[in-house]
């Protein structure tokens, strides 16, 4: 592409999120980021990648959404701090790692709530990928092998922690419609509609641009 652009995907389990922003990624011939983060804000940090990896959305515990929300401002504590391997540190490295790939390159990023992160940004796409509970379950089951019920329970759970690592973090809601550009239901679309129409909204959105 002629121009730096970010698209930030967030996706519900099971929605086919992060195969749309992978499929995007490689028509764009651009970076996809996801989990590579982690490794990223652990290397700029010197804190052990491991420690991402269980403050990750998937890995949270209930206890941590009971407390005030710790809206991110840009801060990093310094490694002098007691608190410089708390969550809100790791979550801090992990976006200052994605406004940083943001300045520097072209990219698609999935969930790390990067639409938030980089949402002021003129150069930013935020899509939501949601679909309904039936293809939900039809996709997650080409993951895990669980009964129809125990599968259920799982997206639905997988879910309720993304929603709350968002809410903890940002302040806003996960679902809401108001802090994405694109909303899509991939069960109607299908995965490459999906791609396509992020395309072509970023052609309106950006003239000149070439995909």
């Amino acid at each position: 592409m002629n121009q730096i652009i970010t698209v930030a995907i967030n996706r519900e389990y099971g929605s086919g999120g992060s195969i749309i922003a992978e499929m995007l990624a490689n028509d764009l011939g651009v970076h996809y980021y996801d989990k590579e983060i982690l490794k990223l804000a652990s290397d700029e940090s010197g804190i052990n990648e491991a420690l991402f990896n269980n403050a990750d959305p998937q890995f949270r515990k209930t206890r941590l959404f009971q407390v005030a929300k710790s809206v991110y401002d840009g801060t990093l504590i310094p490694p002098e701090s007691q608190n410089f391997t708390s969550d809100r540190n790791l979550f801090n490295y992990q976006a200052k790692v994605i406004e940083r790939l943001s300045e520097e390159e072209s990219c698609v990023i999935a969930g790390r709530c990067g639409g938030y992160i980089l949402g002021d940004r003129p150069n930013v796409v935020r899509v939501f990928i949601h679909a309904p509970m039936d293809f939900l379950m039809q996709e997650a089951a080409k993951k895990k092998s669980l009964s129809k019920r125990e599968l259920q329970k799982y997206i639905e759970k997988t879910n309720r922690q993304r929603a709350a690592y968002s809410e903890f973090f940002t302040g806003e809601r996960w679902d809401d419609a108001h802090n994405y550009d694109l909303c899509l239901d991939s069960s109607k679309l299908g995965f490459e509609r999906c791609v396509e129409i992020i395309k072509g909204y970023m052609r309106i959105r950006f003239p000149g641009l070439e995909l």
